[in-house]
């Protein structure tokens, strides 16, 4: 079956960066306008496997992501990391001095906003959608209008880089998980993505990490957020290093699920692989 990539958002949006960095430029990619429409693309089999944004290094992981992860049938089978450049993105014959308004997504003009509060003089206007908002003044047709999104998204729409990399910081990062529906059994990896919630007596807590610990298995990720539609409970999301196969990692999940009250495990798959041109330091 020939591969076809669900993603929320228009084409050009840093999804479709995940999507051509895992997959491969040229890759059938399917538009979804929102989370829970990949999840039923995959799930219905309009698309073989989706491309969903879980984390990012300054803001944070997206809840609604991991919260929609938990209710689904969906299986993590890889990671893909993708370096968030942002562009200020006008018409082709738009010059800086042109700009009046720019549009993006308020995460990514919360990301920019040191590059444009040196412009007092535009209006910053939130929307939907980075690669969205390109596609919105492209449609509009105002020179002095511009938006925030990727390089990509420039391209697509046949619209002007004005000025590149205008994020607050260099080390901008967002982590994909790769989900597919019933994939082949025993697929390769090194890295273990799960969620558990604990009882609620004293030291449950310490007493689930601790299945990880005494069999040896490294945590590089621990976090918390509410569960939904049960008050002031708590789901736990972790990530774990090693393959549900490998006997330290099947030893401690066996051990979890005696000690905690929920375990659902997300997945097994090959950590991403390093972002090409980054400074390490």
């Amino acid at each position: 079956m020939k591969v076809k990539v669900a993603f929320q958002g228009v084409h050009g949006a840093y999804s479709e960066d995940a999507i051509f960095r895992y997959f491969g430029e040229g890759t059938d990619t399917l538009p979804c306008a929102e989370f829970v429409d990949l999840f039923q693309a995959v799930d219905r089999g309009s698309a073989t496997h989706g491309v969903l944004p879980v984390e990012n290094s300054i803001e944070g992981s997206v809840t609604v992501a991991n919260d929609l992860l938990l209710e689904s049938d969906l299986t993590v089978v890889g990671e893909v990391l993708v370096w968030v450049r942002h562009c200020l993105i006008g018409h082709p014959g738009a010059t800086l001095e042109m700009i009046r308004k720019v549009y993006s997504h308020p995460q990514a003009l919360g990301q920019c906003m040191n590059y444009l509060s040196k412009h007092p003089e535009w209006e910053k206007v939130p929307s939907f959608d980075t690669a969205g908002s390109v596609r919105m003044i492209k449609e509009r047709g105002s020179l002095d209008e511009a938006a925030i999104a990727s390089r990509r998204a420039a391209e697509h729409y046949g619209m002007k880089v004005l000025k590149e990399d205008i994020q607050n910081h260099a080390r901008n990062f967002t982590r994909f998980f790769v989900l597919e529906k019933n994939p082949p059994v025993n697929m390769p990896g090194d890295k273990t993505s799960l969620a558990f919630t604990t009882k609620n007596v004293p030291g449950a807590l310490h007493k689930c990490i601790g299945a990880f610990a005494e069999h040896g298995v490294n945590i590089t990720k621990l976090e918390s957020r509410p569960r939904r539609e049960r008050t002031w409970e708590y789901v736990f999301y972790v990530d774990i290093d090693g393959h549900i196969s490998e006997p330290e990692v099947k030893e401690a999940l066996i051990d979890l699920m005696r000690k905690a009250s929920f375990v659902k495990i997300f997945g097994s798959y090959n950590k991403a692989r390093p972002l090409e041109g980054i400074d390490k330091g």
